[in-house]
């Protein structure tokens, strides 16, 4: 049975009884879960699909952002309790990808670690840079701008821009907050990904998440920039069914 928790903080977009392993998508700073809504096309049918529902924005828009990403981290480690029963996968892209691991890390402490955790975009927390993340509006949304043109039109109309620009201030901010630095090994294997022109993170820097783990580490790069997940979405699903795969079968690479 789905607990209350659980269901403010977990969107399904597939995950009826023959999906015994789960796919637990953690969007970027600003995007919702229904980034992910189409996912399930190109993924086993047999894999369930879901997001984590930030706060401060779609029907949580009213709903408080923690003080920090970590207790973010621990709030949703909490509602995902009942389903790291069950065999499951992280997959976060930049700010997805620290929360994410910062779950899987609570999840292990608690005996159910995830099965695997595929990270994209960013920097593993012992390598991240100390620069200034953005703070003034007009700040994070040329920010924002620059690094996914199709995300310009929101901010130019003012009432979408009103219904936007909380939750990716609100997520910068949970950035800035975050020190990173050093933390424990997972024991679950590690996949990287990377986008071959991303302005933000080179593929070597992303390929330090090898640290970062005792278990088994690869690194894909795909052509495009930061938000290379778009245009290549069939090669990245393909992929990760791969990892999938992997995972169900008890093998240690891709």
């Amino acid at each position: 049975m789905k607990s209350a928790v659980e269901e403010k903080w977990v969107r399904r977009f597939r995950d009826d009884d023959g999906c015994d392993t789960k796919l637990v998508c953690f969007p970027h700073a600003g995007a919702v879960a229904g980034a992910y809504r189409t996912w399930p096309a190109g993924l086993p049918s047999d894999v369930g699909v879901l997001a984590i529902r930030y706060p401060g924005r779609e029907d949580r828009f009213d709903d408080p952002f923690p003080p920090g990403l970590e207790a973010l981290a621990d709030d949703i480690a909490d509602a995902l309790g009942e389903l790291a029963r069950h065999r499951i996968v992280l997959f976060g892209h930049c700010f997805g990808a620290t929360v994410a691991h910062e779950v899987a890390l609570r999840l292990q402490d608690r005996g159910c670690s995830p099965a695997a955790l595929c990270v994209s975009g960013t920097q593993p927390p012992h390598a991240l840079p100390g620069g200034t993340v953005p703070s003034a509006d007009e700040d994070i949304i040329a920010h924002v701008v620059g690094l996914d043109a199709s995300r310009a039109e929101a901010f130019e109309h003012p009432g979408m821009r009103e219904a936007v620009l909380p939750a990716v201030r609100g997520d910068y901010r949970l950035v800035a907050g975050y020190s990173g630095g050093s933390r424990p090994p997972l024991a679950c294997p590690v996949y990287a990904y990377a986008g071959e022109d991303d302005s933000e993170v080179t593929p070597a820097e992303i390929a330090r998440w090898a640290d970062l783990t005792n278990g088994a580490f690869r690194l894909r790069v795909l052509p495009g920039g930061h938000f290379y997940l778009k245009p290549q979405e069939a090669a990245l699903l393909a992929d990760l069914s791969g990892v999938l795969e992997t995972v169900r079968s008890g093998t240690t690479t891709a």
